[in-house]
């Protein structure tokens, strides 16, 4: 070759990879590569109205992981460590989305998150831009999973399982006590979980003999429910159905022990009271009593309580059902990762469509996903008694007698 065409040659060469790394910097690091650890992204809302619970559901992702590596890691990727790309969606779906994006770019080969309904439709649809796979911890809305979206799976139940199987709960102690109960007020959150919860029971309940006397809605956050107690007082309802996130619920029920409105059973549907040891532990005087058809573990699977010992450990930790939920999601997508020996977000999808892992601690059976729901997901019904949280039904979980009607 002479000179000239050694130059040209050169030329062509430095081109030709020029080129190529510009392409390849438009594309995802999981692309670029298939070794190191497997990102994957805990997306939560961390701050704003929703912090909280997104600190919680955080915290169980991130024990999942700790847990997951220090056993090994990903054994068929010859121990490949999961590495958590930490998103805070400042509970806003479209702040969810951007950290989606930025997720996309920095490779993650899933999503775990993001809690609240709203955020996960929004994040849920974002990820499908990109095909990664989105695992719903908590977000009940239905419409999450109604869409066709190959990429996401919830393995919690909906709204729609949680609302009918606390109907049927709820039918099951008034009859039982020769129906006390025979009037319903309604009071939620005003975003996708708290009125789709709300919709449902109220077109439900005249049903199975219920009057829904009415149903009021709140914004997110309230600092103030006085006038939503002073309407209660009027309507004197049998039954409150509260529906709403932790620091509304604690504060409407404070209000209502303020304010002398006791009806016979506040009765929650994906509310709080009976479902988060916070709040027993720090508002015992209205907690006594309460009760909450919610996610919960099988309180006679021993896994469980050495999770919550861990949890109730930590300085200002809380073992609640966002932890829980998170901590399994993650187990969940290890092992969708381990079977499908790879990274990639396809095999990943393919994989979690597929699974039957039971390794889990929850009321569900083995998993098995259609249409992105996981059909054997179900509530359990609490009650909080002698400064405790005891599931009540069904039978087969239950820890002690429901305490129905509270007040005589």
């Amino acid at each position: 070759m002479s000179t000239r065409n050694r130059r040209e040659f050169l030329k062509r060469s430095a081109a030709v990879t020029a080129a190529a790394a510009t392409g390849l910097a438009g594309f995802p690091a999981i692309v670029r590569g298939q070794t190191g650890p497997i990102r994957i992204g805990v997306l939560h809302p961390v701050t704003g109205a929703l912090a909280y619970s997104g600190g919680l559901s955080r915290l169980g992702a991130q024990i999942a992981i700790d847990e997951i590596n220090a056993a090994g890691g990903i054994k068929s990727l010859g121990g490949a460590k999961i590495e958590a790309v930490l998103g805070d969606a400042q509970s806003n779906p479209a702040v969810g989305v951007s950290e989606v994006e930025k997720m996309n770019q920095q490779g993650v080969s899933a999503v775990v998150g993001a809690y609240a309904s709203a955020i996960c439709l929004a994040t849920t649809q974002a990820a499908a831009k990109y095909n990664i796979p989105h695992l719903v911890d908590v977000g009940v809305a239905d419409q999450i999973v109604e869409r066709g979206l190959k990429n996401t799976f919830r393995f919690a139940p909906g709204y729609r399982t949680v609302s009918q199987d606390a109907m049927k709960y709820l039918h099951i102690m008034n009859t039982l006590a020769r129906k006390p109960a025979r009037t319903v007020m309604i009071i939620h959150e005003e975003s996708l979980f708290g009125t789709g919860t709300a919709n449902l029971l109220a077109r439900e309940l005249p049903g199975m003999g219920y009057e829904v006397k009415e149903v009021m809605k709140h914004a997110n956050p309230t600092r103030d429910f006085n006038n939503i107690v002073l309407r209660m007082k009027a309507v004197n309802p049998d039954i409150v159905i509260p529906a709403n996130y932790y620091n509304e619920y604690a504060l409407l029920v404070r209000t209502m022990k303020q304010q002398g409105v006791a009806p016979k059973a506040i009765f929650s549907v994906l509310g709080g009271g009976a479902s988060s040891f916070k709040f027993v532990k720090e508002f015992p005087d209205v907690a006594n009593g309460i009760i909450d058809c919610n996610h919960w573990y099988n309180p006679k699977d021993k896994r469980a309580a050495v999770l919550r010992k861990k949890v109730d450990a930590m300085k200002g930790q809380f073992f609640t059902y966002e932890v829980f939920l998170n901590y399994q999601c993650v187990y969940l997508l290890a092992d969708a990762i381990e079977r499908a020996r790879s990274r990639d977000r396809a095999a990943i999808i393919e994989a979690l469509s597929n699974s039957t892992w039971d390794k889990h601690f929850m009321p569900y059976g083995p998993t098995k996903f259609v249409n992105g729901q996981n059909q054997g997901a179900q509530p359990l019904m609490m009650q909080v008694l002698k400064g405790d949280i005891k599931v009540v039904l069904p039978n087969t979980y239950a820890e002690s007698e429901p305490v129905f009607p509270w007040k005589a």
